[in-house]
């Protein structure tokens, strides 16, 4: 048995809080048997508190050692039954024989009693410990499930963000190698030059894919790595910019958040230009919030595709295509209702996608 996890800082402290809580428990208990003529206050708080706060020893000292490295609070089945029998047990008669010695009263004093008052005295003490080991085990109990479904439901977000993320990259994957098998024929050098920036793109992407979440700043690399991935494929068509400010840098975000806005620009705002033309990733900050807009001086939404996805909040949103419905997804599992996301036509043509989530508290 390891003595240093056994009786740990929350351990001991837990311990603390139940003995305290014991200890008021039996005043209340003394004060109680006072008033009621069964003796004076002196004499009723010693007996009360040497059973109580023996039993309460051997019960917490028991369920520490019995649970071991298990995160329940009690130990179940029969070693939890005989543990409160003991305490109340070994409670029983070292608090009496502490109580006689007090007071000055023969150790047989009790066993030479009428039957009444023994029994009403280990009436007592059994109903007061079972009370007080049930409020313990109910508490303790009550967090140790609230901290169970709290960890389903981070690892459900977790999962959920991953299997997010392996629908992303070959989505990423797929259209990178089917625009590389045309360039081998066509462009062999331009061919070498993209699959070297595949290359660095996916050893990046590989060795960050291991994590939730990860600074801003490395999403923008990531983007650069992409754009250049394009850039090699569409050359002289496509520019682009990144603005991240300082402050904004170590913001944690989920992996691949804006790629897939990008690659929509890339998809249906350049691509179906001859010119190509420019694509902006800008962050801000916005009071206690992080804005990130995405635009592009491609071929622009049409007036439906607009309204129809002007304002999109949530995971109930059903519009949009996949790289959309994935960003909102993501969006809805890490932040839920504080999110948003919205698509606008831009100020010089093309289209803007802005994302905001609320800064980490």
């Amino acid at each position: 048995m390891n003595l240093a996890s056994t009786f740990s800082p929350k351990n001991l402290g837990d311990m603390l809080r139940h003995g305290i809580s014991t200890a008021v428990f039996c005043c209340i208990i003394a004060g109680a048997l006072a008033v009621s003529g069964k003796g004076d206050w002196t004499s009723q708080l010693i007996y009360s508190l040497s059973i109580g706060m023996i039993s309460w020893l051997v019960i917490d000292i028991g369920r520490v050692v019995l649970r071991g490295r298990s995160d329940k609070p009690w130990p179940m089945g029969l070693p939890g039954i005989l543990l409160v029998i003991a305490g109340v047990a070994v409670g029983f008669l070292a608090g009496n024989a502490i109580g006689d010695a007090w007071t000055g009263n023969s150790p047989l004093k009790l066993w030479s009693a009428a039957p009444s008052k023994q029994i009403s005295t280990l009436v007592i003490t059994l109903t007061a410990t079972i009370a007080i080991c049930y409020y313990y085990y109910s508490r303790g109990r009550s967090q140790f499930l609230q901290g169970a479904i709290a960890m389903a439901q981070r690892d459900a977000a977790d999962a959920r963000l991953k299997l997010l993320e392996t629908q992303l990259e070959p989505h990423m994957l797929f259209n990178t190698l089917a625009n590389l098998r045309v360039l081998i024929s066509t462009d062999p050098e331009r061919a070498v030059a993209m699959l070297d920036r595949l290359n660095s793109y996916l050893r990046v992407t590989l060795s960050g894919s291991r994590a939730l979440a990860h600074p801003l700043s490395a999403e923008f690399a990531r983007l650069g790595d992409y754009l250049e991935l394009m850039s090699v494929r569409m050359g002289p068509r496509l520019t682009y910019a990144l603005e991240l400010p300082d402050d904004l840098a170590a913001v944690p975000v989920p992996p691949l958040m804006l790629q897939p806005l990008v690659e929509n620009s890339i998809r249906h705002g350049l691509e179906p230009r001859v010119e190509g033309g420019s694509i902006t990733v800008r962050a801000r900050r916005d009071g206690e919030r992080v804005v990130i807009d995405v635009s592009d001086t491609g071929v622009g939404l049409d007036p439906d595709a607009v309204a129809a996805q002007s304002t999109l909040r949530g995971p109930t949103d059903e519009s949009g295509g996949f790289g959309l419905s994935q960003v909102r997804e993501r969006l809805a599992t890490v932040y839920g209702d504080r999110s948003e996301m919205s698509l606008s036509a831009g100020p010089d043509g093309g289209t803007r996608a802005t994302v905001a989530f609320p800064l980490p508290s």
